[in-house]
């Protein structure tokens, strides 16, 4: 077995967070091990994620990365945690404890949980008050092996799921998840925000059978993606005023309800984090609606005329990561039948059949892979795929 392998990284040291951007190409030593319940992992594929953008460009999670890195007395953290790889060793009690064997093909849920806080024993654990995140609080997986612990693991058939999909399902459960906040059924939606998981909510609420699908998305690609996947309308919001970033678009709250025969939406699922465009979702949401709060941007938010939340009537969900393990249940029964076309969706629009959005570790170049984050959704890295 070699000794060293190829991993991309942030170090505190070397690199500093706030002056860098970017990941650095490293050789570090081979993983190893450690637990009776754990297990080394081949990945053949990895998906770049929106939390790993916030990395690349110094935007979120640098005090994760900071405080995990000195409690472990490191400087260099492997990054990422969207994966798809292979079983190649278990630790003495996996086999039995899991049912996990070398040879089995695996994703991966990205939140280790302590099973022990309060959170855990209730069935909350995607809320784990001692959680750690993969590729920020513990070495992740856009390296070529590394080690887990057998219970966060998923097996993956990819007789039935594309390994390029199967390698995405992380980042889908996420938009399974925010849809479950709520039922779809018969519901008119609108998606403010068509990134990556906003894109994937579009096809997760149509397949949970969402009436009519309102996509809202200032990045023209991105907005002619959200069409391509099934849209009834893709609208573009105001560019925030300067002088009020946070304040809400009127043109925009009347354009959803002219689609809507004045009524507004059943469910505004806000995407994207920016403060005006969680105002934007308090606004398109109809009298006794819904809003689902999944954007994240760090800081104090204005919440703008906070009373309409309440005379309204309004329910407001905070939704994070996935129900461990049922969120991946839905995923699997979405992705494995093909029926819906949800998987062919997946690889053909937002992955584009792999052609421009992925790149072989091999041949990965730092300035070259900043290019494809730039005017891609999703992209991937193939390790031994």
């Amino acid at each position: 077995m070699t000794t060293s392998i190829t991993a991309l990284t942030f170090d505190r040291e070397r690199d500093g967070w706030e002056r860098s951007t970017g990941l650095v190409k490293d050789r570090v030593p081979m993983p190893s091990i450690q637990s009776p319940d754990e297990v080394l992992i081949r990945v053949r594929y990895a998906g770049f994620c929106g939390s790993d953008r916030g990395i690349w460009w110094r935007k979120a999670f640098g005090d994760m990365i900071d405080s995990s890195l000195r409690a472990e007395g490191r400087t260099r953290r492997v990054v990422g945690h969207e994966l798809l790889g292979e079983i190649v060793e278990v630790g003495a009690a996996v086999t039995a404890r899991f049912g996990l064997r070398p040879g089995d093909v695996v994703s991966t849920e990205s939140h280790l949980v302590c099973e022990e806080c309060y959170q855990c024993r209730v069935g909350d654990r995607h809320v784990c008050a001692r959680d750690r995140i993969i590729g920020i609080s513990a070495d992740g997986c856009f390296a070529d092996f590394l080690v887990l612990p057998a219970r966060a693991l998923w097996r993956t058939d990819v007789e039935k799921i594309r390994p390029e999909v199967a390698a995405v399902q992380e980042p889908f459960g996420n938009a399974v998840h925010a849809c479950q906040a709520t039922p779809l059924a018969g519901r008119s939606v609108a998606v403010l925000g068509c990134g990556t998981i906003g894109l994937f909510a579009i096809l997760v609420a149509r397949g949970m059978g969402a009436r009519q699908i309102i996509g809202i998305e200032p990045d023209a690609k991105n907005a002619e993606l959200a069409r391509r996947l099934g849209c009834d309308a893709v609208l573009t919001p105001a560019s925030p005023d300067p002088a009020r970033p946070w304040a809400s678009d009127a043109t925009l709250r009347d354009a959803v309800l002219d689609l809507t025969d004045g009524v507004g939406v059943d469910v505004a699922m806000e995407m994207a984090g920016f403060n005006s465009s969680v105002n934007n979702a308090l606004r398109v949401a109809r009298r006794g609606g819904h809003v689902v709060l999944f954007g994240v941007n760090n800081g104090d938010a204005h919440v703008e005329d906070l009373h309409r939340v309440v005379m309204n009537g309004l329910q407001l969900h905070g939704v994070v990561g996935r129900q461990i393990f049922g969120t991946w249940e839905i995923t699997k029964k979405l992705l494995e039948d093909r029926s819906n076309g949800v998987q062919d969706a997946v690889w053909e629009v937002i992955l584009n059949r792999g052609e421009g959005t992925m790149v072989d570790i091999k041949d990965w170049e730092r300035g070259a892979f900043e290019a494809v984050i730039r005017s891609n959704p999703k992209a991937l890295i193939r390790f031994a795929g």
